[in-house]
Order: structure tokens, then sequence, then C-alpha cells
């Protein structure tokens, strides 16, 4: 209810805010899956998702869902760019460098998958320091983290096995990090990352795979549109 209340005033004070926010739900509603860009609202009986099962705007309920070829791997593409919060220069430019490696690796799509979910933003979030990406990346880009103990606030930077990512000493008092910790022991850690609590430190373990994170995507696809 508190926080309602803060959102609530938030909004009043900023409108623009509020129309930004529910812009995020209907990139869900118009993409037809959940894309967990509003953290745990995504996860809650008032997700618009569930409220609102079907495409924004007037024609969303008559909507019939037919796409042709292109306009799947379209949408495909801009699932996974939404997913990782990319724009679609970023987006493109990962998927050409892992298409050039075509027949040189094992699985290109986990290599697509790995490099993405490689990123420090991600990373971040997957620690469970940040309810979303997009939060992540602002956190980044703010200075709050720190890997193998220097400074980075580069969202896209790549992180490496054995590297440590950490919370920054004077940035552990913020609210904001105060309540991330409050749920560290809740949140459930992909196999590649281990996260040390005490320290506010998580360490990357291993390469993630195609197999380890569930993204609502068909890979191929988005390789077939940027193949065009």
């Amino acid at each position: 209810m508190v926080a309602g209340r803060q959102d609530q005033e938030e909004n009043k004070r900023n409108p623009k805010n509020s129309k930004m926010k529910k812009a995020k739900c209907k990139i869900c509603r118009r993409a037809k899956t959940k894309l967990f860009l509003k953290g745990d609202k995504c996860t809650s009986p008032k997700c618009p998702m569930v409220v609102k099962p079907y495409a924004p705007g007037v024609q969303g309920k008559r909507t019939k869902g037919f796409l042709s070829e292109y306009g799947v791997q379209l949408r495909e593409t801009q699932k996974l760019r939404q997913w990782y919060n990319l724009k679609e220069g970023s987006l493109k430019k990962y998927v050409r460098n892992v298409l050039t490696k075509r027949g040189k690796v094992e699985d290109a799509q986990s290599l697509l998958i790995q490099n993405l979910e490689k990123r420090l933003d991600n990373v971040v979030y997957r620690l469970g320091f940040a309810v979303s990406r997009i939060e992540a990346r602002q956190l980044v880009t703010h200075g709050h983290f720190l890997i193998n103990g220097k400074k980075n606030n580069i969202p896209s930077c790549s992180v490496k096995n054995g590297d440590v990512i950490s919370l920054k000493e004077s940035s552990k008092k913020r609210k904001i990090f105060q309540e991330a910790i409050a749920k560290l022991s809740k949140s459930q850690l992909p196999g590649w990352l281990k996260l040390d609590i005490k320290k506010l430190e998580g360490t990357v373990m291993g390469d993630p795979s195609l197999g380890d994170v569930t993204i609502p995507v068909e890979i191929s696809s988005i390789f077939e549109f940027y193949s065009r």
C-alpha cells in the first residue's frame, strides 16, 4: 500500500514518468508475452498482461494476430531487444558478430545468449541488486558497482569467468540497495553466478548457455532477420 501511494505521488509530480511506465506495459501486451520490464509488478496480479491479455489500442481485442514471415522475425527481434534493454543498433552488432562465427562455433544461438547475459547490467540484475534490467543499467551508469575492485560504469561491459562484481562501499547504505539486500536470500541465481550476501559481491563461475536461460524468443528468427 505504501509503495502504491508513493508511485501515485511520483506520477502526480511527473506525469511523463507515469506515461513511460504505461508504455512499458504496452510493449509486453503488444509482444503477447511478459518481458519483465517493471520488476515486481510483472509478477503481481495487477500486471497489465494479466488484466488485459490482448494488444493495446482500440483494435486490440479484435486483432487476429496474423503476421508475415518478416513480421514474425521483426517481432522476435524486438522482444529480445526489449528483454535485454538494448537499442536496435546494439543488438544488431551482437547478432552480426555471432553470425560471422557461424560454422566456427558449436552453437551460435548459445553464443549470442552468452554474450548478452554477460553484460554487466544483466549480471547486476541476475544477482538481484536491481528489480529490472532497466534499473540495473541506471545503477551501473551511476557508478555503484565494481569489477575486481575497480569502478566500472559501462552497462555493456562484458564480464569474464572469475570476475567479482561488488557493490561500492559508499552505495551500500542507499535505500534502493537496502531494499534489494533484504530480498537477496530469496532470489534464485543462475548456475553460472555465485553470490556472497555478507560481502555483497557476486562471482562469475562459468558461461551461461541457452539451456540456463528461459527467454520467450525464437533466436533462429532473429538470425534470419539480420541475415537479410
